[in-house]
Parts: C-alpha cells; structure tokens; sequence
C-alpha cells in the first residue's frame, strides 16, 4: 500500500542530544580508518588534530576540538528515526532502504554543546513501484545558532 501524502509537513521533535567529547573523537576516528576502541594515542593518518585533539583545538580558532563534518548524522537523524518508525505511516522497516541524506553545514559543533533537532515530512511520492518519503531536519546548539539542517530520503519497496 502506497504511503498517503497527507503526511507531509508532519513534525517531529524536538529531540534534544548533549554532544560529547569522547563522541566526537570515536567518531573521527571510526570513519577516518582508525580504531576507537584501542585509544586515541595513534590517530588515523591524515586525521586532522582539530578533531580529536584537546590541545590543537585550544589553540585553533574554533577554541576547542571540533566535530567531524558527518557527526551531526549521530543527532539530526533523531527526527528521520521517529517518521519512518510512526505507526500512523506503517512503514515496513524490513521493506525500508536508506536512499540518500544531505547535510548543510552552519556552524561547527563543540564539545558540552546541548543540540536540539527537529523535523518533517517534506515530500512523500511514489517512483518505480516503489515509495519515497523525504524528511527535512534542522538542528540548533544551546546559544539558538543553526548548526545543520538535513534532507533524509527512505525508499520503501512494495
């Protein structure tokens, strides 16, 4: 049964998440080839010192160490998890294929930062026998500034 596009502009959140630093640096280090678990002492090659390191952070501009550019996908898929896991779409989640997502990029995130994420159903339609449901994310750190906002795309097959 094909999704009902009387969903879109259905809202979620907020959801709020406390980023922390041991986070941040496993997240570097996880998608940059390293190995979280055995320490942060021999970074990955090529892994920038602002993101995993106390002191490069401190003495950057920034002020801290700082997040990797894809963290934000730890907290702003919060809204995309509730929409696709609504009982009132009955989304099949065995059925369900992650598409596509984007990020746009406004300010770094910190450690200690408090990030609140919200979001809606932008677009649902159908292509190919198959439903697509398009969730639109925004995310805000504690002083109100926007961080990132995000475009989720699930594919649902019949």
């Amino acid at each position: 049964m094909a999704l009902d596009r009387k969903y879109i502009g259905k809202a979620y959140g907020p959801f709020l998440y406390q980023v922390g630093l041991e986070k941040m640096r496993e997240f570097a280090f996880a998608v940059s080839g390293g190995i979280p678990s055995a320490g942060f002492a021999v970074p990955p090659e090529g892994l920038d010192p602002l993101l995993f390191d106390q002191q490069a952070g401190n003495q950057s501009t920034y002020g801290s160490v700082i997040a990797f550019p894809t963290f934000p996908v730890v907290f702003a898929i919060r809204p995309f998890v509730a929409a696709v896991t609504d009982p009132d779409l009955g989304i099949n989640l065995l059925m369900l294929v992650h598409g596509e997502q984007e990020f746009e990029l406004f300010e770094v995130v910190r450690p200690g930062d408090e990030i609140t994420s919200t979001g809606a159903i932008a677009d649902i339609y159908e292509k190919a026998g198959k439903d697509f449901l398009v969730v639109s994310t925004a995310s805000k750190n504690q002083r109100g500034q926007r961080v990132v906002d995000g475009a989720w795309t699930a594919v649902i097959r019949r």
